[in-house]
């Protein structure tokens, strides 16, 4: 591994360091079945984050199936298969990246697998609107027959794949517990306590999942014609996790597209345009007014896209009156090798923030969109000079980088002082709101 010269940062500490992830090594390494407890904890919390979140909807229509009510046992069972092939892909992902010191995330999230992935949510909401069956050949579902009594109601072996995918579609970022799992699992070679705590972890993420599946099948009537608007409603969701996979790689005016091609197109089935009968009951006015929002909010998306707003959450503001005069962004300064860093920091007169930041990085671009556009981080950045490494392409430069600083892959930031030293304990991994980034940068900056 290359040598920093002296105006460089020193490596991180053997321990990890005081960043979060670093404490997290280190309480691994000292804390033995508390800590793989602790992972659970984790992983029960990160169930509700943008990377996994979205996969509730995949379970549930999995889970659920087609128009065959399913047993709570045979609900059970399918949601602990799913969850288990989860953590057991997620495990072994983790300790193979820890052991080999490589970013297996930047292999797993380009265009060509993200784009798969999303073409198998597209044909799985296909089949939930009825263009087709999906279905295992006769012979095999003979075989299958003492497993599951109707493959309409989902397959031990179509779980057990989504399982897996997801656990691969839900990884982009990097959070705090699995940086901190794949440190230990570096310095340590131990691949069995630190495989065993992303599995924990992996679990714990499944959780709140099998909760949801296994409610929502208890509190649902028998099955019955309501059962095609359940189809067609998961078959949207999966749409839509379909567009969510995708966008980190595509332009943001395709994302964009999409998103208002699906709200409009299913405010248009929920009888938006449609007048109401009479004595229309209070459900049919009730999804009119949601076909009516997804149809705004559709159009809002439309008309931004096409004014040349590239922001979905605010596909407006770009209309908003020029007279309005926006302060003026703080730019980050690209660096692309370790000699051009050292280079950098060696001609720093003033604190130094480096950002690692990929295109595949979802947490990166939250970190963008809300939390470095806030108007008090601004002004503090305005006292740093802002570097960003782009390791989007995983090359050779880009891992030198990474294992510069004992990074798996971004979101990372780390802050350098005026003589070009990292400032021990103020790493951020993960995504960090604005209030809480505000007093890593007072840190950065000695108030």
């Amino acid at each position: 591994m290359p040598s920093a010269p002296a105006t460089a940062s020193p490596r991180a500490p053997a321990d990890g360091g005081f960043d979060e992830s670093g404490r997290i090594a280190r309480a691994l390494k000292k804390g033995g079945v508390l800590a793989i407890l602790g992972f659970f904890g984790f992983g029960v919390l990160l169930a509700f984050t943008p990377c996994v979140f979205p996969m509730i909807p995949i379970v549930a229509s999995i889970v659920l199936g087609r128009s065959q009510a399913l047993s709570r046992p045979r609900a059970a069972v399918l949601c602990g298969v799913y969850v288990l092939a989860m953590a057991l892909a997620y495990a072994a992902a983790g300790v193979a990246a820890g052991l080999s010191g490589t970013m297996l995330s930047a292999a797993l999230q380009n265009p060509w697998v993200l784009g798969g992935f999303a073409a198998l949510f597209v044909v799985l909401s296909l089949s939930m609107f009825g263009f087709y069956e999906l279905q295992l050949p006769s012979a095999l579902q003979s075989r299958l027959s003492d497993v599951s009594s109707h493959q309409h109601g989902g397959s031990i072996l179509g779980v057990a794949t989504m399982g897996m995918l997801s656990a691969l579609i839900v990884g982009p970022c990097v959070a705090a517990p699995l940086a901190g799992a794949l440190l230990y699992i570096a310095q340590t070679g131990d691949a069995r306590l630190g495989g065993l705590a992303l599995f924990a972890m992996g679990l714990g993420t499944g959780v709140p999942l099998i909760v949801f599946a296994l409610s929502a099948h208890h509190v649902l009537p028998k099955s019955g014609p309501w059962m095609e608007a359940v189809k067609k409603f998961f078959g949207v969701l999966l749409l839509g996790v379909a567009i969510w996979v995708v966008s980190p790689v595509i332009a943001p005016l395709a994302a964009m597209l999409a998103w208002a091609a699906l709200l409009i197109f299913s405010a248009i089935f929920l009888h938006a345009l449609d007048p109401l009968p009479a004595h229309a009951h209070g459900w049919q006015r009730f999804w009119k007014g949601v076909g009516v929002v997804a149809l705004l909010v559709g159009a809002a998306l439309l008309i931004g896209a096409l004014a040349g707003s590239r922001d979905p959450l605010q596909p407006l503001a770009i209309l908003r009156s020029a007279g309005a005069k926006q302060p003026a962004e703080q730019r980050f300064q690209r660096i692309a090798s370790l000699p051009e860093l050292e280079q950098r920091l060696a001609g720093a007169r003033r604190p130094v923030l480096l950002d690692f930041y990929a295109d595949w990085c979802v947490s990166c671009k939250e970190m963008e969109r809300f939390t470095f556009t806030d108007a008090q981080v601004q002004a503090r950045f305005g006292k740093l000079l802002l570097l960003q490494a782009d390791v989007t392409a995983n090359s050779e430069n880009d891992k030198a980088l990474l294992a510069r600083f004992n990074l798996f892959g971004p979101p990372g930031i780390v802050f350098f002082d005026k003589t070009g030293r990292e400032i021990d304990g103020l790493r951020v991994v993960g995504y960090q709101p604005a209030e809480q980034f505000v007093a890593v940068l007072d840190r950065a900056l000695g108030y």
